[in-house]
């Protein structure tokens, strides 16, 4: 079974997004996977979604419930088969956990769609409504690739 981790900053508004975006996208599809998210900072550890971006998830029909804020391990990248940031400032805090991607683990969630870039950081921007957009388009086309090269 394929497993993948999503990874922002805090793992409270835009990582979630993509972890319970994607679940609910497989569970659409009838396929399945081992979706988990996580942050590169400590500073928000054991805290639950963001409530906007929990609303947010609620208005799609998609529940967050029991997720905790947790930071990314050096084991995940050993345990994951993507490790997904959704900006670039994430990917230069992961090489902490991750090195040099020896195995070419990590990319962008936008990396899989027409557009790379950045996914909005509500956090900041406070449009949660831009961020779920560019969380399930990223969501959406991952998926896809990973149905056309038969691995899910």
């Amino acid at each position: 079974m394929i497993k993948i981790l999503f990874v922002c900053h805090g793992n409270i508004c835009r990582s979630p997004m993509a972890e319970f975006v994607m679940r609910d996208l497989l569970n659409k599809s009838g396929r399945s996977a081992e979706i988990a998210s996580a942050a590169t900072s400590t500073e928000e550890l054991g805290n639950s979604v963001y409530p906007p971006a929990r609303r947010k998830l609620s208005e799609h029909g998609i529940s967050c419930d029991g997720k905790t804020a947790r930071q990314m391990t050096k084991r995940d990248y050993e345990y994951y088969d993507f490790i997904i940031a959704m900006e670039r400032y994430n990917l230069r805090n992961m090489t902490r956990f991750v090195g040099d991607d020896p195995e070419g683990k990590v990319s962008l969630l936008l990396d899989w769609t027409d557009s790379p870039g950045d996914v909005a950081d509500p956090w900041y921007t406070g449009d949660f409504e831009t961020t779920y957009r560019d969380v399930e388009k990223g969501c959406r086309g991952l998926l896809e690739k990973l149905v056309a090269d038969g691995r899910i």
